[in-house]
């Protein structure tokens, strides 16, 4: 025999279909061909053992068969087979207990072949890709071997009634010429015995039981042959024959004889590939679905879900669980896993999975923005009651501790739980705390242990929001300046006011009016001390009034600026009026329009510059040549101010500026006010509004950039060089656990005392799960705003220990976890962008940007995105 054959790599996927062309009379006759789409993989022996990690007793569940020259077809059918070569023909007969080969132990000959289900094909040649990855010795694969050809043969099967054995037929007008001479070297029974071991169970369903009715139907019709598609995979001369396969591709895409021949790979593999790049595929968006793709690839790279669903979970599938999905979910997840895992996937659509999600969580249809946490915990629910174990749930009684041990208590908890939850989530996902409950009158100790799914852990309240403000002086001569200044996230607006007043030198005799300008009027009024400063939003601009305190209860004055251009069109006069700058704002009793004039020319002089200083025309020479003074930058922000120099008692009279009546958007023009009238009197308090004409002359006479320039309240990105407030993950945790008073809305009734008080509520972690899940609450939801915590969070990477924190003392699990997955938020709550970072191939960390799947460094797996991590149990500690 070719010693290519010996230690070559054959998997072979079986896949039924029936030859005649007659489908009704297989519905007829009752046929059932439920198992037709099941993939059975042929591979070595000695590879799949290997994958299993356990001893040659994993022979026992097997079923051993040897393949022998088929009987029907007699002697001189095999003369002249092997004159003509015009067929390949042997049987396949079920045999005892086998004996031991030469060297003493069973299933190490190259001659030695597994039939398993294609689920557990991937999961054995995900374990001999990560044995590479990870340097270790796999015995049953030789380094140099080529994992990435895949070509179809087919075969006609037949059933030897009397023998009760089955008969294979591999003819050359049903594949090509090169994939005939690969089945000569798999299926050569002259050197020495071929023998199969069936883990599938699918022989057993062919052969062996009489009361089948697939069996029944084949023994009424001895002529009748089954056409099977054979996918032979990892052959060793498969890199010589690489050019030839590109030729006979049609084969594996096209028809043979009238029958489809269709490669299975392409439905379950994709593209084959290196079988390094496994679990390496992308998602596609299908429309803000980066949700959805950044939360599965955090969970199909979970070790034990990968290992389950890639075997045969459908036999736990509840189709009976009230609560479940029928099994809907469970089946589209594992689809989608495989599909994930196949080698040389290319990026894949969830459209299957998108749809069947909107049906059962309709909050999840369309294509709107949604939280990864909360799919992830639909799904994780899901998929428990599609899977679960446990078909009919007893009734069982919660009761109090009743000042008994906690240990008994506990345990009496989870046997209760698992008595109606029973599935692979609840094995590997679901832990355990202690909750105490202490009435605050009485002192009355109720203890409960729930489950939990993951923790979700609440960000430092200590969070800062920088907000920029202009500052407008009523008495000296400084001009308008801007303050960014540091203020608590949900502080109120006294936070505001307090850090403007120390970022601008504020005396004790002067305070400050904040307030709200657009479209240079001011729209609002900031006065109530109280009010939340998640009500100013990013893109508002604030002007804060500097102004004395000893003007008593004096109304406002409002200066509103509009520049009146007059042109000639087509020889008519023409009148062009346009609001600009910052209003001006002082507190004072204005008795006389005389009053009104004086105060602004006040307030205006500032802005002056002097007349040796412009053109005869009127134009300014040379504003750059003013001088300007800026504040030093205070310690809680940042100052910007701009002053001209010159005289201060300059007379701005002879300008002549028009005052007119108005409202409080400066859009009616009242009544003008001249200097020796009286004006109307305000009620108190009350604000008198006032519109300043300007000319096109006068506004050569000033410097008016400050004026017209007013920032945003916050820019994003504009203050990355701040330092970013950080808390560690551990400060997280004890601020999950620490004590605290239940709210007025979550009252606990106490037994004792007969009514609902407010206890005192105290979390413990009780029993953790193996795959901890742990969600950072960067989202906070109020009856008025919606708000994202940026806070960087530090959390371990490579040993995160929990001994700390468990009320339980238990000597023998593990309190170690290692990271091994994260899934990012970046943007802001209304327009952000998930992605997912995964830990692969050892210590290689993937970052999973939808269709897009690049390495990333460990060093740059810390982010303030990071929003829910997922962690495994080291059992090695």
């Amino acid at each position: 025999m070719d010693d290519d054959l010996r230690n070559g790599d054959v998997a072979a996927a079986i896949s039924s279909n029936s030859a005649e062309s007659e489908p009704r009379e297989e519905a007829k006759e009752g046929v059932s061909l439920s198992d037709e789409d099941q993939m059975v993989y042929l591979v070595p022996l000695r590879w799949w053992r290997d994958a299993q990690n356990s001893s040659s007793t994993c022979l026992s569940t097997g079923v051993p068969y040897v393949a022998t020259s088929s009987l029907a077809y007699g002697c001189r059918l095999k003369l002249f087979n092997s004159i003509f070569g015009s067929d390949i023909v042997f049987s396949l007969k079920k045999e005892g207990l086998l004996c031991n080969d030469k060297n003493g132990e069973v299933g190490l000959l190259g001659r030695d072949y597994a039939l398993i289900p294609g689920g557990m094909w991937l999961q054995a040649l995900k374990w001999h890709s990560e044995s590479r990855n990870s340097g270790k010795e796999a015995k049953g694969l030789p380094d140099s071997e080529d994992m990435s050809d895949v070509y179809p043969l087919q075969l006609r099967l037949s059933v030897i009634r009397e023998t009760v054995s089955l008969s294979v037929k591999i003819s050359k007008k049903d594949n090509s010429v090169e994939f005939f001479r690969r089945a000569c070297k798999i299926f050569n029974m002259e050197v020495e015995t071929v023998r199969f071991w069936d883990f599938s169970g699918q022989t057993t369903l062919l052969l062996l039981n009489e009361s089948n009715n697939f069996v029944k139907w084949i023994n009424k019709q001895t002529e009748h042959e089954l056409l099977l598609e054979l996918q032979v995979y990892g052959l060793s001369d498969s890199i010589r024959t690489r050019a030839k396969h590109d030729q006979l591709g049609q084969y594996a895409n096209g028809f043979v004889n009238g029958f489809s021949t269709t490669s299975s790979s392409n439905s379950i593999l994709g593209n084959p590939s290196e079988s390094g790049t496994l679990g390496l595929t992308g998602l596609q968006n299908l429309g803000n679905t980066c949700f959805m793709n950044s939360a599965l690839q955090c969970l199909v790279h979970t070790p034990k879900l990968v290992d389950y669903f890639l075997g045969d979970y459908k036999r736990e599938i509840n189709n009976a669980n009230p609560l479940g999905m029928n099994g809907e979910i469970a089946s589209c997840f594992g689809d989608l896993l495989k599909k994930l895992w196949a080698p040389g996937a290319t990026p894949l659509a969830p459209r299957t999975f998108k749809m069947k999600l909107a049906h059962f969580a309709p909050q999840f249809s369309g294509f709107n923005q949604h939280d990864s946490q909360e799919f992830l915990a639909f799904l994780l629910d899901g998929l428990h009651e599609d899977l679960n174990r446990v078909k009919h749930k007893p009734y069982t009684e919660v009761k109090d501790s009743d000042n008994r041990p906690d240990d008994e208590v506990a345990d009496e908890y989870w046997r209760n739980h698992l008595a109606r939850n029973n599935s692979i989530i609840i094995d590997v996902c679901q832990g355990q705390y202690r909750s105490t409950l202490v009435c605050p009158i009485c002192r009355k100790t109720s203890v409960t242990f729930d489950p939990f799914m993951y923790l979700s852990l609440p960000l430092p309240s200590t969070s800062s929001r920088w907000m920029t403000l202009t500052i407008v002086s009523t008495e000296d001569s400084l001009g308008p300046s801007t303050y960014t200044v540091s203020v608590p996230k949900n502080g109120k607006l006294d936070d505001l006011t307090r850090s403007s007043s120390i970022a601008c030198s504020l005396g004790d005799n002067e305070t400050l009016l904040i307030a709200e300008v657009y479209n240079n009027c001011i729209i609002r009024y900031l006065e109530e001390a109280s009010d939340a400063l998640s009500l100013i939003r990013d893109d508002d601009r604030l002007v804060a009034y500097r102004m004395p305190k000893d003007v008593g209860e004096a109304p406002l004055v409002v200066f509103m600026h509009r520049q009146v251009e007059e042109k000639c069109i087509n020889g008519v006069p023409t009148t062009n009026c346009m609001a600009f700058g910052i209003p001006l704002v002082v507190r004072k009793n204005c008795l006389t329009g005389s009053d009104i004039h004086e105060t602004f020319e006040k307030l205006l002089a500032r802005f002056l510059v002097p007349d040796e200083m412009c053109d005869e025309d009127g134009s300014e020479i040379d504003t750059s040549a003013v001088a300007f003074e800026s504040n030093e930058t205070c310690d809680s922000g940042f100052a910007q101010s701009t002053t001209v120099s010159g005289e201060a008692n300059l007379d701005i009279s002879h300008y002549g500026f028009r005052f007119y009546a108005t409202n409080e958007k400066g859009t009616v023009q009242g009544p003008e006010i001249l200097k020796d009238e009286m004006l109307s009197s305000i009620p108190l308090p009350g604000r008198r509004y006032v519109l300043v004409s300007w000319s096109t002359k006068n506004l050569k006479h000033y410097n008016l950039q400050n004026l017209r320039l007013l920032p945003v309240v916050s820019t994003p990105g504009f203050f990355k060089k701040i330092p970013e407030e950080f808390a560690s993950l551990h400060k997280c945790l004890e601020a999950f656990l620490k004590e605290e008073p239940l709210g007025p809305d979550d009252m606990w009734y106490c037994s004792v005392c007969k009514k609902h008080c407010q206890a005192a509520k105290k979390l413990d972690l009780w029993r953790l799960p193996e795959i901890l899940v742990i969600h950072l609450k960067r989202f906070s939801f109020s009856r008025l705003s919606k708000n994202k915590l940026d806070t960087y969070v530090d959390f371990p990477i490579h040993n995160l220990d929990l001994s700390t924190y468990i009320a339980r003392k238990d000597e023998h699990t593990s309190h170690q976890y290692m990271l091994y997955a994260v899934s990012n938020h970046y943007g802001t709550l209304g327009g952000g962008h998930y992605t997912a970072f995964v830990r692969h191939d050892g210590n290689q960390w993937y970052n999973f940007d939808d269709s897009h799947v690049s390495p990333i460094g460990e060093d740059k797996i810390k982010t303030p995105a990071a929003y829910v991590l997922f962690y495994r149990r080291c059992e090695n500690f």
